[in-house]
């Protein structure tokens, strides 16, 4: 008389079998504090210009911790004549700028900014300075086979198993990642994994092949 009830339990525990199978991956992607997701680069005669589209938290703290972030486009420009001085600096595809800052440590002029979109290939910049103006077309550094942040962010995470898993308690990750894509004569993509002391493995990625370059801990 019992052998209905353990069919229709067997035909149950089937049942749900596939749907434990779907369970959705961790999103650590939730954890990212800062992501620099593209750069384009221009140069004159008269000086290099570098854009770089950014998503970084506030307040920016090596805690461990993630906090909301804001799209930033930031810009560098390194004179070839460093007495010129009164560089101002404009998006003229949208209504953004404003005059840049010198950084002494740096030998540099600055500029930062909020945006609601980052430009794709390509952005016309305007720069004027004391006694002159020109308009150049700085280009993204990314090409069809660069990974995206977020894959570069998998591969970290993959060969940094143990270390993601120490930061792991009760299936929630307890740190936070910072993902910068660089520009050295090739692309590279620099990944950070920060524990909530602060203490943080870097890894050195090359940003088409994945592969893991380099690798440093510090305190």
């Amino acid at each position: 008389m019992k052998k209905p009830f353990f069919a229709g339990a067997a035909l149950s525990l089937l049942l749900l079998l596939p749907l434990a199978g779907c369970a959705k991956p961790y999103d650590y992607t939730l954890h990212l504090s800062e992501i620099k997701r593209d750069i384009f680069l221009a140069e004159t005669a008269q000086f290099g210009v570098t854009l770089s589209c950014v998503e970084r938290e506030h307040p920016y703290a090596s805690d461990g911790v993630t906090c909301p972030k804001s799209m930033l486009m930031e810009v560098v420009l390194t004179p070839v004549d460093r007495s010129i001085e009164g560089y101002t600096v404009t998006i003229t595809d949208g209504d953004w700028g404003g005059e840049m800052s010198f950084r002494s440590v740096e030998d540099n002029w600055y500029f930062s900014a909020g945006c609601d979109s980052f430009p794709a290939q390509e952005v016309s910049v305007s720069v004027e300075w004391e006694g002159g103006k020109t308009e150049i077309l700085a280009t993204s550094i990314k090409n069809e086979h660069t990974m995206s942040a977020e894959q570069a962010l998998q591969i970290a995470i993959d060969h940094e198993e143990e270390t993601v898993k120490a930061l792991t308690k009760d299936n929630a990750f307890l740190g936070e990642f910072r993902v910068r894509l660089l520009r050295r004569d090739v692309n590279y993509y620099y990944v950070g994994i920060i524990a909530p002391s602060g203490k943080t493995v870097s890894l050195l990625l090359g940003a088409e092949s994945g592969e893991v370059l380099a690798r440093r801990e510090s305190a």
